[in-house]
């Protein structure tokens, strides 16, 4: 159901974890290479880094002194306070995203898509790649859910991802859609952006 949360202040990434900067994480940390990083449609340097779980996804947030963003601070990222359907607006327009409609069928640039931002001036929040996000999935936790600073069921058997990608449709891209996978499940179509609070 549909209701107000407040949240305290915190920094959310202007852009998705590009494939470059997992790179730098993967150097010095000595993780693996996640899945199509070989790929010649997926992980280019610019492209958002995808085939990474949700725990790869959090163990670079923490690495580079962030977390990931909660499902209700990345909502608010997408959204604004007016609770746009889309981070542009009300109406579907296949030109701010890239989607099944209107991209190459793959991953792109980050940010090749200025039109689209949210009204915080985050970028691609609607296409490209579905993001991890820090909480457990719940069907029914907007019926109990706090308040303030929400952070989601204390366990489960899936993560959420906010945002649809390259290979969805425009339903799937509204900023209030909410998608689960299982946290170790890599997907040429899951990335990431990070988060942190204010110091």
């Amino acid at each position: 159901p549909r209701h107000r949360v407040y949240l305290d202040p915190y920094y959310i990434d202007k852009y998705e974890t590009t494939s470059a900067l997992y790179k730098r994480f993967m150097e010095a940390s000595g993780r693996v290479t996640p899945d199509y990083w070989s790929h010649a449609n997926f992980n280019q340097a610019s492209q958002p880094v995808v085939g990474v779980s949700w725990h790869d996804a959090e163990a670079y947030c923490r690495w580079a002194g962030k977390r990931l963003p909660t499902e209700a601070e990345w909502e608010k990222a997408a959204r604004g306070t007016d609770g746009r359907k889309y981070p542009w607006g009300e109406q579907w327009e296949a030109s701010r995203a890239n989607s099944r409609e209107s991209g190459p069928v793959k991953p792109v640039t980050v940010g090749s898509y200025p039109s689209g931002v949210s009204p915080y001036g985050v970028h691609d929040m609607a296409g490209n790649v579905w993001e991890w996000v820090a909480d457990w999935y719940d069907g029914s936790y907007y019926k109990r859910s706090p308040e303030r600073n929400p952070t989601g069921p204390s366990s489960g058997q899936s993560r959420l991802v906010r945002g649809g990608s390259w290979s969805n449709y425009p339903l799937d891209l509204r900023s209030a859609y909410r998608g689960n996978y299982g946290p170790d499940t890599p997907h040429n179509y899951i990335g990431f952006r990070c988060a942190r609070g204010l110091p």
